[in-house]
């Protein structure tokens, strides 16, 4: 049975007008714009025959040069990651420090909290005798050929309690850590214990651009926190891609918000037509009018347990499980004012945006590289520092070595092509410490030449990787592919 939302019927005019692609000319100038705030010199994005547009060097790149640092237009980090990495809501770099980092950790296992248990986590942790004082803090490639650590490979060792609380409290201090400082935590503007920040610049710009909607603390501009805590919980439970679509429509309300009060600034209280509201909706949306979309229930990959014949059921369990969610966020941000964006298309759409388009959000633990130092300490200051570090060390166990790890939406690097024989990757540099996406060149890219990056493993066999790329709605015709074919 086909599911009809109210919605998509009253504004289907609307709807459409905003999932329709805009024009070449728009496109080019809106890129042309954020290029100019990127760390991306010599880069253009143009029309391609084939699939839509693409990203050209104008300017040579030799091999392992930077081609693109680009900041994402929302990104999450996996609520299983929150309890062994404590990042910036924003910005995605560690804060705290080493010690809060390590004691952290492991005082939420004592608790007995799971990866899962994000928001019961979040209150135990901040909200508990051994907690930071809010008055002092104010409160791809995997990196090289390196993944994160998931699940210990050995048994750990368990620290006494005491020794737990004195690193969380920052009462113990490890040797050599102030090499490796990290930024003080700064708490949400909202009152909420679940984002955190590294300075108050990324705590306003995340309030400013998706938080003050999605906030569940008192000062939360959303309708209602108990409506919103049940959608968090529902993607918790689900599917962590809901979290980042209602940032995009979090997002696109803020910013029609602003765009109105301009609108009126000198006007008084004058009314705006119907059709300039609509009009200033579809100013908020260019940002996201610009990342290709497909429902997210017809795009979404077959997983390899579900029989082919089953097909049309499981879309149809996707389609139900999107509308569950965005029943749930209409019930905590609704704004009559943009209400196209509530319909079950563009939900849909936005999320599919993702599942097309997203990037691994990776960020390297200061821990790990912490530990590796002392590692490297030479021997007659190692024995005596070891006497410390190891057992915290053991306790941890492989999971030191845990980063940051979440996804993310990237407006720059979503216009990059794929091939089989790519030119460019993701990959993070050492000093890349934050959530933005790093496109490091792999051989020499000559003025002109179209940047590529590979979707999928391209040392798969030629029809895996067909199969593969089948997902994201083509099928690949780079050099590599012709060769094989």
């Amino acid at each position: 049975m086909e599911i009809v939302y109210p919605i998509d019927a009253q504004f289907s005019d609307q709807i459409a007008a905003l999932l329709k692609p805009p024009p070449p000319q728009e496109v080019q100038k809106y890129f042309e714009e954020l290029l100019a705030t990127r760390q991306c010199d010599g880069l253009k994005v143009k029309p391609t025959s084939h699939y839509g547009k693409g990203v050209y060097a104008e300017t040579d790149f030799k091999e392992e040069q930077l081609v693109l640092k680009d900041q994402m237009l929302a990104g999450a980090q996996h609520s299983s990651n929150k309890v062994d990495c404590l990042v910036c809501s924003y910005c995605f770099c560690f804060v705290g420090s080493i010690e809060l980092q390590i004691g952290r950790k492991l005082y939420l296992e004592q608790l007995g909290v799971s990866p899962h248990d994000e928001c019961r986590m979040q209150k135990d942790c901040y909200n508990s005798d051994a907690s930071v004082d809010e008055d002092d803090s104010d409160v791809e490639d995997q990196h090289a050929s390196g993944e994160c650590s998931s699940s210990p490979s050995k048994d750990k060792i368990s620290l006494p309690k005491d020794v737990v609380e004195s690193l969380f409290n920052g009462e113990m201090q490890l040797p050599y850590s102030e090499k490796f400082s990290l930024p003080p935590i700064v708490s949400c503007p909202g009152g909420c214990k679940e984002n955190y920040y590294c300075s108050k610049s990324c705590a306003e710009a995340d309030w400013e651009s998706f938080h003050s909607l999605l906030c569940t603390g008192e000062g939360s501009k959303s309708l209602s926190t108990k409506a919103l805590q049940k959608f968090i919980e529902h993607a918790n439970d689900t599917n962590d891609i809901f979290l980042l679509a209602a940032k995009v429509i979090s997002f696109t309300i803020l910013r029609h918000k602003k765009l109105k009060g301009s609108c009126h600034e000198g006007k008084g209280k004058q009314v705006i037509s119907e059709s300039i509201d609509f009009s200033l909706l579809g100013e908020a949306w260019k940002p996201v009018s610009m990342g290709y979309k497909r429902r997210w229930w017809d795009c979404i990959a077959l997983p390899a347990d579900v029989d082919g014949s089953d097909e049309g059921s499981f879309r149809m369990q996707m389609k139900e499980l999107a509308l569950t969610s965005l029943q749930l966020l209409k019930e905590a941000i609704f704004d009559e004012e943009c209400q196209p964006l509530f319909s079950l298309e563009i939900y849909g759409n936005i999320i599919g945006m993702f599942e097309l388009n997203n990037l691994d959000l990776v960020v390297e633990s200061p821990v790990e590289d912490y530990f590796l130092y002392i590692d490297d300490l030479p021997l007659s200051e190692k024995g005596e520092v070891e006497q410390t570090t190891k057992p915290i060390l053991d306790a941890l166990g492989d999971d030191y070595s845990i980063c940051c790890q979440g996804t993310a939406f990237f407006p720059l690097q979503s216009c990059m092509n794929h091939s089989c024989r790519p030119n460019a990757k993701a990959f993070k540099r050492e000093e890349d410490r934050d959530g933005q996406a790093t496109i490091i060149a792999l051989q020499p890219i000559a003025k002109g030449e179209e940047i590529t990056i590979s979707y999928i493993d391209e040392d798969l066999p030629f029809e895996e990787r067909q199969a593969l790329l089948a997902d994201y709605g083509f099928r690949c015709g780079c050099s590599k592919c012709l060769e094989e074919t």
